[in-house]
């Protein structure tokens, strides 16, 4: 009946997610409000941990074995790294925010990827002070810059190469990653990617230890996927051929789709996994190199499907027989996906969630901004001022892009979990607005 699977229809006839009556929440703590399913998070984690498990089995670099990373930017919070910590999974982080994020939770550093196309000084220090367990490098600069400060500290920094596997994963242009001309790490097909493990391993205070590459977001086919790690283990294995260079580590990024809307048919998870071990397994059989240890890193796809996004209808504005406008409490500053790159979701009126859906509307936000827009042309029931609305599958970079335009405090996050409600974000105000203020 809904894109997201755990939502459920209460004895009341309204929205129940993770066994709390969505409306309930919604008052209590006010609109608009992020609503997860912690349940839901941690099965989709589990979903990956169990196939790496199954797929490619237990063991170290030159063994096999792998680990599923949450990656942070898709929603970073002290909560969501102690739940990843207790399943078992790995994360990767992309800015000194992050880690510091995550070390406030206590997550084991070792178990940290440090990402980014242009960290500062500082935060590699960071993640040199902090142990973390990868530092992904996305150029020579950065290179030279980390070997200078792990000499400084009298550390061996282990890394991981970004590079760019030339694959077109036919998703939105500011999402794809992979590609020959993307801002992120460096090309194989123009050897820059060879001579940058060339240099790295010749460096006093680095050990190279694998490969990243991320080849694009919300992507329904395991094809891509399957291609790019015949193009990485390829890559590895010509490293180990060519300059006697062991790389025992692939990391194959994320970008596994969600469902948004009823147009939407994305594939099991732990389908990308098999057929993409299928790939491991042959080629590391025909260039006789030891199975890798493969990292993946979901991040959308463990928390998007989880969550929920509470707004109040304030107007609803007829405009000339032309269009209807639902105006909400909400909008771009708390989800800016459609004003970026006009990312489409479903809806649900929180207290007739099985209406009939009669009318073509507009949801819009309350910032100055006429782009301020949630779901345009949205077949829904009649609204009313004071309706609660629910948008769906909002669990992935909204709270995380949400931003203080207009001077609107952001929306509080609540995990819902066997009918109850925990905070785990708090809904800013008004003083932490002016905080920083001089």
């Amino acid at each position: 009946m809904f894109i997201m699977d755990t939502l459920k229809i209460n004895n009341s006839g309204n929205l129940e997610l993770g066994g709390c009556g969505v409306a309930s929440v919604a008052r209590e703590h006010g609109t608009p409000v992020y609503i997860m399913d912690e349940q839901k998070i941690r099965d989709n984690c589990r979903v990956y941990m169990n196939a790496i498990k199954e797929y490619y089995k237990s063991g170290t670099g030159s063994t096999g074995g792998g680990i599923a990373l949450y990656a942070s930017k898709a929603f970073a919070c002290k909560y969501i790294y102690r739940i990843a910590a207790e399943e078992g999974m790995g994360i990767d982080v992309a800015s000194g925010g992050e880690l510091y994020t995550a070390d406030a939770a206590g997550f084991p550093m070792e178990k940290v990827y440090f990402h980014g196309n242009n960290k500062t000084a500082d935060e590699l220090k960071m993640a040199l002070d902090n142990n973390v367990g990868r530092i992904v490098i996305d150029n020579a600069d950065e290179l030279v810059l980390l070997n200078t400060l792990a000499v400084q500290a009298g550390k061996k920094a282990k890394i991981s190469i970004r590079v760019k596997p030339g694959i077109d994963a036919h998703t939105h242009d500011f999402v794809r990653t992979g590609k020959i001309d993307s801002k992120f790490g460096v090309a194989i097909e123009t050897g820059d990617a060879e001579e940058t493990v060339k240099f790295a391993a010749g460096l006093s205070n680095i050990e190279v230890v694998g490969v990243h590459c991320h080849i694009g977001s919300q992507i329904f086919d395991k094809e891509p996927f399957e291609l790019a790690a015949e193009v990485m283990l390829n890559f590895i294995a010509d490293m180990s051929d060519r300059h006697g260079i062991i790389l025992t580590e692939v990391n194959l990024g994320g970008g596994f789709g969600i469902k948004y809307t009823g147009g939407d048919d994305p594939i099991s998870y732990d389908a990308y996994i098999k057929a993409v071990s299928t790939v491991v397994d042959g080629v590391c059989k025909k260039r006789n190199i030891p199975k890798p240890y493969i990292v993946m890193e979901p991040g959308r796809s463990i928390v998007a499907d989880a969550g929920l996004t509470v707004y109040t209808a304030g107007s609803v504005k007829e405009i000339g027989g032309v269009c209807k406008h639902i105006i909400v409490d909400g909008g771009m500053t708390d989800n800016p996906r459609y004003a970026l790159y006009g990312a489409k979701y479903d809806a649900v009126i929180v207290e007739r969630p099985t209406a009939e859906r009669t009318e073509k509307v507009t949801v819009a936000g309350r910032s100055c901004e006429e782009g301020d827009v949630l779901i345009k042309d949205i077949m829904m029931p009649p609204v009313f001022a004071g309706d609660l609305i629910a948008v769906l599958a909002t669990g992935a970079y909204n709270y995380s892009m949400a931003s203080n335009y207009n001077r609107i405090p952001r929306p509080p996050v609540i995990m819902v979990k066997d009918g109850r409600a925990a905070v785990a974000v708090r809904r800013e105000t008004y003083e932490d607005l002016v905080r920083n203020d001089m």
